[in-house]
């Protein structure tokens, strides 16, 4: 298949290219630099520069490509800012869906998360609803999310997978990685304001490594369409998993927080649908994850 990436050269990106490319897939992939650019072209992929807001040019770029299918990766979570991250799933989704249906692209697969689903006791799973009544500043999370996954449900094929917190290389969840650096007490980085409060306690999350995320979204191509959580076996809250991150990044062990501080969002999700469809993670868990999976 003649696949085109948006976001070729991010966490995922890096893992993914090269999986396409390797399954033996035809691959146009976006970069916003020539060392990303160069990086591509060294990955086997044909590489391209970008601005996703720019809807002429992602009409133009993705027309020139003429794919069989998109795969959306694009984030802005490298610079920190919520409200660019928002941006690109509202207005840069709508332009690629609209540039699909120009090039008469039939598929697509999305990058979305599955930390906005309602509140609940148990992992959510794909039936639960999104938390549209949350208030802000998570309820502008939500409807950026919400907006994502309406636009890609106008294309014929639509698979939506909701990431857990991405660990591995590139990610903030890694040795050098942000979260390391604010449990080496360095909150310096703007970045860090889209952590929230790191907090040894009962918050529940669910976990899955770039690698395992770059394999799900080269399955996915395969798959009908809906959502799909792609997350690691075992959501875990903060008290358990966040001492472990420590020990694996060589960060002093944070102090325990009292029982309870879990919202009702907080619950992690389930993997059975995914695993179902043959997705079986290489990192099962964050446990052996965080110290083995770079």
């Amino acid at each position: 298949m003649r696949i085109f990436v948006a976001g070729g050269t991010g966490a995922v990106g890096r893992h993914l290219v090269p999986a396409l490319v390797k399954a033996g897939h035809e691959v146009t992939a976006t970069s916003r630099t020539e060392a990303g650019l160069a990086l591509l072209e060294s990955q086997g992929a044909a590489g391209v520069r970008l601005d996703v807001f720019d809807a002429e040019a992602v009409r133009g770029t993705v027309a020139a490509a003429a794919p069989d299918a998109i795969i959306h990766q694009l984030t802005a979570l490298s610079d920190g800012n919520p409200a660019d991250n928002g941006r690109i799933r509202r207005i840069g989704t709508r332009n690629l869906v609209d540039a699909a249906r120009h090039a008469s692209v039939g598929t697509i697969v999305a990058q979305s998360i599955s930390w906005v689903y309602e509140p609940g006791d148990a992992p959510a799973t794909e039936g639960t609803p999104l938390d549209e009544r949350a208030p802000e500043p998570r309820a502008g999370m939500v409807a950026a999310v919400r907006a994502l996954e309406d636009a890609v449900t106008g294309l014929d094929r639509h698979v939506i997978l909701r990431y857990g917190l991405f660990y591995g290389p590139g990610t903030w969840y890694r040795r050098g990685g942000l979260v390391a650096d604010v449990l080496h007490g360095d909150t310096g980085d703007p970045a860090a304001r889209m952590l929230g409060d790191l907090a040894a306690n009962d918050a529940v999350s669910s976990f899955v490594h770039v690698e395992d995320a770059a394999l799900a979204a080269v399955a996915a191509l395969d798959w009908p369409s809906g959502p799909v959580n792609i997350v690691d076996d075992e959501p875990a809250p903060a008290r358990e998993w966040l001492p472990a991150l420590a020990a694996a990044v060589g960060a002093p062990a944070p102090t325990p927080a009292p029982a309870g501080g879990r919202l009702g969002w907080q619950r992690g999700a389930d993997n059975t649908l995914a695993r179902s469809r043959g997705w079986h993670p290489v990192h099962p868990t964050w446990r052996t994850g965080f110290s083995t999976g770079g």
